[in-house]
């Protein structure tokens, strides 16, 4: 029985793993670090107070115990090394796991770059566990404030560095948060203050002028201060420099920069950008290696134009699936099928029941009518996956 090992319990391998769950005589392995799946777009919900934690996790035992085939487990392991001659992964729980076909779907984590000092300072919310330090944080600085009538009004900053879609999602959901919080409670000073920095002479770069306009408007609606054309220098531990001279002090300061591959591709002999990413051909085999897939953010995905792929939901679903359709093909001897991604569109989550976004590249569309779809997007995400972890539930009780 041919053995398949997928590391990583993201969008692109969860996709992977309910296309190769389509062969019934093939044994399938999901590896993660973590417990859960992390839905990661919905993480801004969850710091706003929209969403709680369990509307931004999956569980990956009940997810495996859940999925029609009676050979898929999950392991929760650290993969420390892989040996792709012998076709074996080294764990740092001593577990050697072993593998035919190998898909890599680990994703990337936010690049901190080594050339800023005092970089540790800042938060990276892409990290679950550091959404729940900050959105813990930030509520009892607010708390702080109302409770001691000297402090009231004294400034709490928070600034968000970076200008891509999520420092402008969670710029957004956290002004539009603090000033319903405000006006629910009728108190006497509104002066928590939001900065976003981009290093671009715009933010959204890569997007749709229309996009970028409409975003920049709803922004500025919400009393953020938008600072372009300026790079982080400097972070220390209450201010932070930039590069036109300024200093600004701040409460908490969130880096959404760049991404880089998880660190599990830096022992992983295969070819990789300068960011770490595994790169592909068209059927997203790891160059010189037929038994290797990488899918998602891990990977650098071309569409058949040779046009870079961004790292997104779509691109992570269209990947993992492929992937795995092409891992069955190699299996039966059938002809491998090209990726070719195709984005539907963007939308961007702008504090509240607002968003804007770009359909298809055609259409655009903000306000209400954005949002709704967005949560339509999302749900019809989730709710098949909750279809998978109530069967595997019941079959856990059942043991």
């Amino acid at each position: 029985m041919e053995k398949v090992v997928i590391i990583g319990g993201g969008y692109s391998g969860i996709y992977a793993l309910q296309e190769l769950a389509k062969n019934k005589n093939i044994q399938i392995t999901l590896i993660d670090k973590h417990t859960f799946h992390n839905l990661q777009p919905e993480v801004y919900d969850l710091i706003a107070n929209k969403s709680n934690i369990a509307d931004v996790t999956i569980d990956l035992t009940t997810l495996c115990m859940g999925i029609n085939h009676d050979y898929v487990e999950y392991k929760n392991l650290k993969v420390r090394k892989i040996d792709k001659e012998a076709q074996k992964i080294y764990t740092e729980e001593k577990e050697i796991v072993e593998y035919d076909y190998l898909v890599m779907a680990a994703g990337t984590r936010t690049f901190f770059p080594p050339q800023i000092p005092g970089l540790n300072n800042a938060h990276d919310i892409k990290k679950l566990h550091w959404a729940m330090f900050f959105k813990q944080s930030f509520e009892n600085q607010l708390f702080k404030k109302i409770s001691d009538e000297a402090k009231q009004c004294e400034d709490t900053h928070i600034v968000v560095v970076g200008a891509g879609l999520s420092g402008v999602e969670i710029a957004a959901e956290m002004a539009y948060n603090s000033k319903m919080f405000f006006k629910r409670g009728n108190f006497s000073c509104d002066n928590l203050k939001i900065s976003l920095v981009s290093s671009s002479d715009t933010i959204l770069p890569g997007l749709s002028s229309k996009l970028v306009s409409m975003s920049h408007k709803r922004l500025k609606s919400l009393g953020i201060n938008v600072i372009t054309n300026t790079k982080l220098t400097k972070c220390n531990e209450d201010n932070l420099e930039l590069s036109n001279g300024t200093k600004i002090n701040h409460s908490f300061i969130i880096f959404t920069g760049g991404i880089e591959a998880s660190t599990i591709t830096s022992d992983l002999d295969v070819e990789k950008n300068g960011r770490g990413q595994i790169l592909v051909n068209e059927y997203l085999q790891a160059k010189g290696h037929d038994n290797i897939f990488a899918v998602g953010d891990i990977a650098e995905i071309h569409n058949k134009k040779g046009e870079l792929m961004p790292p997104n939901v779509t691109v992570a679903r269209i990947s993992g699936t492929c992937a795995g359709k092409n891992i069955l093909n190699r299996i039966k001897k059938k002809k491998l099928v090209a990726c070719d991604p195709k984005l539907e569109g963007i939308l961007i989550a702008l504090g509240g029941k607002f968003a804007a976004g770009n359909l298809y590249d055609m259409v655009h569309v903000e306000g209400r009518i954005a949002y709704e779809i967005k949560k339509y997007v999302f749900s019809s995400y989730r709710k098949p996956l909750l279809k998978i972890i109530k069967a595997g539930y019941k079959k856990l009780k059942k043991l």
